[in-house]
């Protein structure tokens, strides 16, 4: 199924390319405020990191294809210390549909798929790894507003809604990762 998904996004992208007027490459940075819902968690702060294109397909439309580093997870509110996270890590693929509203200003939405790096937990310095009874894929949409200056310095602010990571057989409780992203980047 994995490989399916990935094909499937490799040959839209490469029909998006051959009809495609202009392309853009560029690089992105910022801060991920990660829970897994339902609300039993507090917030992890992490960080996103990769490399993006724009390919415009109208004055108004445009496709953006990305390759992200994404630290998702959380933290534990029923532990008293508050010393227990939740640190999930993917490497994400966000095909996004922007529509510019105004000059410069975009709206954003379209699918995520994430490929999972690393599961932990993170307890009063003891680490256990989690990546066993975390699901190697989530799958999710995304939505959000960018900004582009004509300079090719670009922000934005995205929310992820992704799916179940929970992998344990015998327990039928859903962790939904929920990331709010703050972007800063740069098309060369």
């Amino acid at each position: 199924m994995k490989k399916l998904i990935v094909f499937a996004v490799l040959v839209a992208f490469g029909q998006t390319m051959g009809s495609a007027q202009d392309v853009q490459f560029g690089a992105k940075a910022g801060l991920n405020f990660a829970t897994l819902q339902p609300e039993l968690t507090d917030s992890r702060t992490a960080f996103h990191l990769g490399a993006m294109a724009e390919i415009s397909l109208t004055d108004v439309f445009s496709v953006q294809p990305e390759l992200l580093y994404s630290g998702h997870g959380a933290k534990d509110q029923n532990d008293s210390d508050n010393n227990e996270i939740f640190k999930v890590d993917y490497l994400a693929l966000p095909i996004l549909a922007k529509y510019y509203v105004v000059d410069g200003l975009s709206v954003e939405a379209g699918p995520q798929l994430g490929f999972l790096l690393s599961s932990k937990q993170e307890d009063n310095g003891e680490t256990d790894d989690l990546k066993d009874i975390t699901k190697s894929t989530d799958f999710g949409f995304a939505l959000g507003v960018g900004y582009k200056l004509d300079s090719g310095l670009n922000f934005g602010v995205r929310y992820y809604l992704g799916s179940d990571v929970n992998d344990i057989d015998t327990d039928s409780e859903e962790f939904k990762n929920r990331v709010l992203q703050l972007s800063i980047g740069y098309f060369f």
